[in-house]
């Protein structure tokens, strides 16, 4: 069976796994998954990922980050753009995720960035998603 959105099913599971206080989660791999991981990591979303392969497509293995007594680090993650409707914006039309407390994750033309990085190399793209 083919999914039909494999960035909300990355969310999703990564959500769920937060939710449920695992210390890590596996999704099924792929370039842009293990991308994507990279930037939470780089804001401090998670605490690291590792790419694992296999026969088929690969292993994504993401370590879960929480705070002090296991309080949640992401409190809300959300697909942005998705198959059904996609979402381009230029460079001055991105707007910042709850005042500049959450983070918006873009695929632009040099690779998936946040979109303060996009606002200052003047990129626009599909936003992916918000995490905030």
């Amino acid at each position: 069976m083919s999914m039909s959105d494999p960035i909300a099913d990355m969310l999703t599971r990564i959500r769920n796994a937060q939710k449920a206080k695992f210390n890590s989660v596996d999704i099924p791999g792929s370039k842009l998954k293990t991308e994507l991981s990279r930037v939470l990591k780089d804001e401090g979303f998670i605490r690291n990922y590792k790419f694992i392969k296999d026969v088929k497509q690969g292993v994504l293995r993401v370590y879960l980050k929480y705070g002090q007594g296991k309080a949640d680090v992401i409190f809300g993650i959300k697909r942005v753009s998705k198959p059904s409707r996609r979402l381009y914006v230029k460079a001055k039309d991105i707007k910042p995720v709850l005042n500049g407390m959450g983070v918006a994750i873009l695929s632009t033309s040099k690779g998936v960035m946040t979109d303060k990085r996009a606002r200052s190399e003047n990129l626009g793209g599909e936003i992916l998603c918000n995490v905030w």
